[in-house]
């Protein structure tokens, strides 16, 4: 059975302006070590947002008006640098569910497409007016719609570009092949057969 079919991804945004956003930055990989993603959110750019005596560095996450934003609006080449699913894991757990940025790292871009973060695409332009109508009202709802493939926000609508095999896969519900792959857990019992390894396929 597939999993949830996602046609949209909406709510309150925040936004990281940069280009080049790696995944150290987003998950340090002192952080790497955890055995499992729980907690991960916590972690969500902790040495951007915290000093080394816990100070706050005042972060865009940490700022008031956008408590409990699950979108994030960002620059190019988003989740650039080393290859670590625990990036989109943090993202996830922290709360967001679609992030619009200039780029995307080709990596992180699969990553977070198996964990159903919808990653839209959207010109300079139109990035820089969404960031402004959330900076003057951070109540603003950002929907991200694949099906018109499109951003709106405060009465305005901006072109967005979705990799069309990431699109497909949200869109049918067939987004994390781990999945995909139980699904068809009885087909690949019955190929391992075929080869004559059924004694190694459990029952």
């Amino acid at each position: 059975m597939a999993l949830a079919k996602i046609t949209e991804a909406r709510g309150t945004a925040v936004t990281l302006p940069a280009d080049d956003i790696d995944t150290d930055r987003i998950i340090p990989a002192r952080f790497l070590k955890a055995v499992t993603f729980d907690g991960m959110g916590e972690a969500l750019f902790i040495d951007e947002r915290f000093a080394e005596d816990g100070s706050s560095k005042h972060h865009p996450l940490d700022d008031p008006r956008f408590a409990g934003a699950s979108i994030m609006i960002t620059g190019e080449n988003f989740g650039c640098g080393s290859s670590r699913e625990h990036a989109p894991q943090a993202i996830q757990r922290a709360g967001f569910v679609g992030i619009v940025a200039g780029s995307f790292a080709e990596i992180f871009f699969g990553n977070a497409t198996t964990l159903g973060l919808v990653c839209a695409v959207v010109d300079e332009a139109g990035r820089e007016e969404l960031a402004a109508a959330v900076s003057a009202d951070p109540t603003t709802e950002v929907v991200i719609d694949l099906v018109a493939q499109e951003v709106r926000a405060a009465g305005r609508t901006y072109p967005a570009r979705f990799r069309e095999s990431a699109r497909e896969a949200l869109l049918t519900g067939y987004w994390d092949p781990i999945g995909e792959l139980l699904e068809g857990v009885e087909a690949v019992k019955a190929t391992a057969r075929a080869l004559g390894h059924g004694e190694r396929v459990a029952r």
